[in-house]
């Protein structure tokens, strides 16, 4: 059991930070309730996807997941520091659209399909190990939110501009991993 709660907070530890990212910046309740269902949700449904393909879809998962992952943080990141940039501070908060959302959801849950080839070898349920995936993901974003929530307060929504470059970093640093 304790090899599924180290594995799903591993996983969940980039939706947690791109949580805290989001929350540093413009933010509504929606944002605190759509992120960790998103995250949660995608993380365990992708590793549900990798636990069903198995060896056949591990290598094409592990051969381009860190490329997409960059690719649509990196994008995100850079919205969000454009946005920032470019003011707008005295606006009413936007929401974060659907597709930003779920294109956050994918970027942090790619790794979670290859992860997933691995649940026959956790000495659970495969199904224990996704709900506690899902949940635990879910749970640590709620918390990252808040806790950029709370900072962004404090300091000032200038601090988007931090968000980003972490959404970007988290994406440079999955390139160097695969390295």
């Amino acid at each position: 059991m304790w090899q599924a709660i180290a594995l799903s907070f591993g996983l969940a530890m980039d939706a947690t930070a791109v949580s805290a990212a989001r929350g540093l910046g413009r933010h509504t309740a929606r944002d605190l309730v759509l992120l960790p269902l998103l995250f949660g949700g995608f993380q365990s449904g992708m590793s549900a996807l990798g636990w069903l393909a198995g060896a056949w879809a591990g290598h094409y998962i592990a051969r381009y997941d860190h490329w997409v992952a960059f690719g649509l943080l990196a994008i995100i990141g850079g919205r969000m520091i454009y946005g920032a940039i470019r003011g707008g501070d005295d606006e009413e908060p936007e929401p974060g659209s659907l597709a930003l959302y779920l294109g956050l959801a994918i970027a942090t849950s790619i790794d979670a399909a290859a992860a997933g080839i691995t649940l026959p070898l956790v000495p659970v349920a495969p199904w224990i190990a996704l709900v506690l995936i899902g949940t635990i993901t879910a749970a640590c974003s709620a918390a990252g939110y808040l806790v950029g929530r709370a900072v962004g307060h404090k300091l000032g929504s200038s601090l988007e501009i931090l968000g980003g470059v972490v959404l970007i970093g988290i994406g440079i640093n999955m390139l160097i991993q695969a390295a």
